[in-house]
């Protein structure tokens, strides 16, 4: 097996596409073409990450926060960033990280897997983005349209939040020529032909936009497949930051607090004064200040995430219960993301849980 089989594994749930402006993610150090001997999963990749790779014989190590995040100049061992780069390449180690554009997604994402720890039910995205759906447009003669459809549906089109196959179709005439050196399944060269065709639309995202044009031309009776591929505003349900869902019963504050706590094994937890019930509930794993306003929005009753500076627990003014659990607590569980793609496609091959803590921060209690 090939480092690039791996990767096309995962980024067939969190394409690259998805992820931020800033952001690093994809296959860091290594080539793709390289066989894989064993994967090490961690959320952070440090020299003892690297080392521990080497002890197990393991090629590849897949983790959730890129090593390389800015540019380097230089590479001379003087962080811990450049010696782990260094100690990786000495040792023919793969890095490889799936960061926001895990994040960003709803299915198997990492918010997801945050969410379905608390139990909770019903889950949607807590800011969804724009411009990440297109739709593609397909014209087929009308006795092929069952079959077009078909492919259109099977590659991926035609979602549309909890609905699938969704789709609209008009009749209409389509004209076109045969050149001399074409060969056409309707029609004769050099005269011009008419012929009833189906309009078809479908809603896609974009990052698999590609794949289903290639699907359907593998179905489609014309040598020349005529569609259309046009960007949407829409916002889409399953693509953005953070998730919001709902606990099974609702619990007083200080139920829901010992409930987060064990399930997410903290050390401790910052929150805020809210004492209303808690039901609906928002979380977003790493920091997630940037959501607390959306969280409210949602009139979520608490909103769970990391790394929150002092004043940003005024933001909250009392109307939600805010918690800050940690950034290292709010991931971990991505690990479990990774081992269960990667298992369900290849539930032979060696894959590792590294047992290095790359947390930095320790609590005293």
């Amino acid at each position: 097996m090939k480092i690039k089989d791996i990767v096309r594994e995962i980024e067939n749930i969190a394409p690259l596409s998805y992820q931020e402006d800033y952001d690093n993610a994809g296959l860091i150090i290594g080539n793709a073409e390289d066989e894989v001997t064993g994967i090490l999963l961690s959320l952070d990749t440090t020299e003892e990450v690297v080392e521990e790779a080497i002890r197990q014989k393991m090629n590849l190590i897949i983790a959730h926060h890129p090593i390389i995040f800015k540019g380097l100049k230089k590479i001379n061992g003087k962080n811990y960033v450049e010696r782990t780069v260094i100690k990786a390449i000495q040792n023919n180690i793969a890095i490889y990280a799936a960061h926001t554009n895990l994040d960003n997604v709803l299915e198997n994402g990492v918010n997801m897997k945050f969410a379905r720890k608390l139990g909770l039910t019903g889950l949607e995205i807590l800011q969804p983005k724009q411009d990440m759906l297109v739709k593609v447009v397909v014209f087929t003669p009308v006795k092929d349209a069952d079959r077009i459809k078909d492919a259109i549906f099977e590659s991926g089109g035609g979602g549309m939040g909890n609905y699938s196959e969704c789709s609209f179709s008009v009749t209409g005439r389509g004209t076109f020529r045969p050149g001399e050196n074409a060969s056409p399944a309707v029609g004769e060269k050099n005269k011009r032909e008419g012929i009833d065709e189906v309009r078809i639309e479908v809603i896609v995202p974009a990052a698999g936009a590609g794949r289903l044009i290639e699907a359907v031309k593998q179905v489609h009776p014309y040598e020349e497949m005529a569609y259309d591929i046009l960007p949407l505003k829409n916002e889409d349900r399953e693509t953005g930051s953070g998730v919001w869902g709902y606990l099974p019963e609702p619990m007083d504050t200080g139920q829901f607090l010992a409930m987060l706590k064990q399930s997410m094994a903290l050390p401790l937890i910052k929150h805020t004064g809210y004492t209303g019930m808690v039901h609906k509930v928002a979380v977003c794993g790493g920091a997630g200040s940037f959501l607390i306003q959306a969280a409210m929005r949602e009139k979520a009753d608490a909103y769970v995430t990391s790394d929150l500076k002092y004043h940003e627990f005024f933001d909250a003014e009392n109307r939600l219960l805010l918690c800050d659990i940690g950034h290292y607590e709010s991931e971990i569980s991505t690990l479990e993301i990774f081992y269960e793609v990667i298992k369900e496609k290849f539930p032979t091959f060696a894959v590792a849980f590294c047992r290095t803590s790359t947390n930095p921060i320790q609590y005293y209690q």
